[in-house]
C-alpha cells in the first residue's frame, strides 16, 4: 500500500473508533490493521481519553524498552484480550491529540517498516522511532582521540556479552551517568583503554568510580589500543560498531546508548579510517590492597571529603597481585549475564 492510502486507513479507523470510546480507564477499542507479522496483525486503537494508539503484536516473552516516556509519547508492553484471544502488545501511543497528524505520519513508517521486516517487527517499530528522534536531536560535536578510544574499550566488552545474550546492552551502564561502564547485580566492571605504547596508565575519574557495589565485586579491564591503518590487522571503530548494532536484539535502544556515549551516525564519515589494535589486555579486582580514592578511603584515613571532580591516575604495572587469568576475566562476564537476568 501507498503511504497516502494508509495514512486514510488509519484516519478512518481512529475516526470510527473514537465515534464510541471505551469507558474503562484501562481499556482499548481496537481496529486491526492489513500489515501481519509472525505474531498477529497491528491493530490501531483508541483509550477512554481519546488518545491514539499504534500496537505491534509481539511474543509474552519479549521485553519492550520504556523509552520514548515523555510529554508527547509513550511506549509500553500491553496485553489485550477478548472471548477468544490473548495477545501481547508494544503499544505506543501520543498523549497529545493536537499532534494527532504527526503521530499519523510516524505511524505510517511504522506500518510501511514492519511490512519489511515482518519477522522482527519491534526492531522495525525501534527504527522508525529512531529515525524520528534524530529530526529533534540536539547536535554536537564529534568525539576526540581519547573518546574514541574510551568508547572503542567499551564496545569491546559489550561485543562479548552481546554474544552471551542479545539483551545484554542493558548491563552497559556508563551513558546513562552510572559510575561503572558495566552493572548487574553485585558486579561491575570498569573499563579503561589507553592508545600509545607508554606506561600502563588507567585515569580515574571521580571518587565513586572505583567504588565497588555494596557487598558486591567491581573489576578493572585495561587495554591498551594501537592505532593501526587502514590496510593493517586490526578491528575499526565502525566496524565494531556495526558489530555491536547488528548483535544486540534492540538496535534502536543501543543507538540512544552511543547517542548518550557521543557517537552519532551522521558523523560516521569522519571516524571512517579509525582503526585499533589490541595489544595488551589486563583484568584486575578492586580489592582491599588495590591503589584508589573513595570517599570510604578517605573517611578511614580522617580526610573530609569536600572537594568534587577529583581526578587521578593509577599505574597499574606496579599492582599486585597480577591481573586475572583470561578464563576468569571470562567468568566475569558469563556473572554480568547471570545477574542481569
Amino acid at each position: 500500500m501507498s503511504d497516502e492510502t494508509l495514512r486514510r486507513l488509519l484516519e478512518k479507523h481512529w475516526a470510527a473508533l473514537e465515534a464510541d470510546r471505551p469507558t474503562g480507564e484501562h481499556r482499548l477499542r481496537v481496529a486491526h490493521l492489513p500489515v501481519v507479522t509472525a505474531q498477529g496483525a497491528l491493530a490501531a486503537g483508541i483509550d477512554h481519553e481519546g488518545h491514539r494508539h499504534i500496537l505491534v503484536p509481539v511474543h509474552s516473552h519479549r521485553k519492550i524498552r520504556v523509552s520514548p516516556d515523555g510529554p508527547v509519547l509513550r511506549l509500553r508492553k500491553r496485553p489485550l484480550e477478548d472471548d477468544e484471544t490473548y495477545q501481547m502488545y508494544a503499544d505506543l501511543v501520543c498523549l497529545r491529540t493536537d499532534l494527532n497528524d504527526l503521530f499519523t505520519g510516524l505511524c505510517v513508517d511504522v506500518l510501511s517498516a514492519v511490512a519489511v521486516l515482518t519477522d522482527n517487527a519491534i526492531k522495525a517499530l525501534y527504527s522508525v522511532l529512531d529515525r524520528w528522534k534524530a529530526l529533534f536531536q540536539t547536535v554536537s560535536a564529534p568525539l576526540g582521540p581519547e573518546q574514541i578510544a574510551g568508547l572503542f574499550g567499551e564496545l569491546l566488552i559489550l561485543d562479548r556479552l552481546l554474544a552471551r545474550d542479545p539483551s545484554a546492552h542493558r548491563i552497559w551502564r556508563g551513558p546513562d551517568g552510572h559510575p561503572h561502564d558495566f552493572a548487574a547485580g553485585q558486579t561491575a566492571v570498569e573499563v579503561k583503554a589507553s592508545s600509545g605504547t607508554g606506561g600502563r596508565k588507567a585515569r580515574i575519574h571521580g571518587l565513586d568510580q572505583l567504588d565497588a557495589p555494596a557487598e558486591g565485586t567491581l573489576l578493572l579491564a585495561w587495554l591498551r589500543l594501537e592505532t593501526a591503518g587502514a590496510g593493517d590487522p586490526g578491528l575499526g571503530f565502525l566496524e565494531l560498531v556495526e558489530q555491536t548494532l547488528h548483535s544486540c536484539d534492540d538496535e534502536s535502544a543501543l543507538l540512544d546508548m552511543l547517542a548518550a556515549a557521543g557517537y552519532r551516525p551522521v558523523d560516521a564519515e569522519i571516524y571512517r579510517n579509525i582503526r585499533f589494535v589490541v595489544t595488551e589486555e589486563r583484568w584486575h579486582e578492586v580489592g582491599s590492597g588495590f591503589p584508589r580514592l573513595t570517599r570510604q578511603t578517605l573517611l578511614e584515613a580522617g580526610v573530609q571529603v569536600s572537594v568534587e571532580d577529583v581526578e587521578y591516575t593509577i599505574d597499574l604495572s606496579t599492582i599486585t597481585p597480577h591481573c586475572m587469568t583470561a578464563d576468569a576475566a571470562a567468568h566475569v562476564l558469563d556473572q554480568l549475564i547471570q545477574e542481569s537476568a
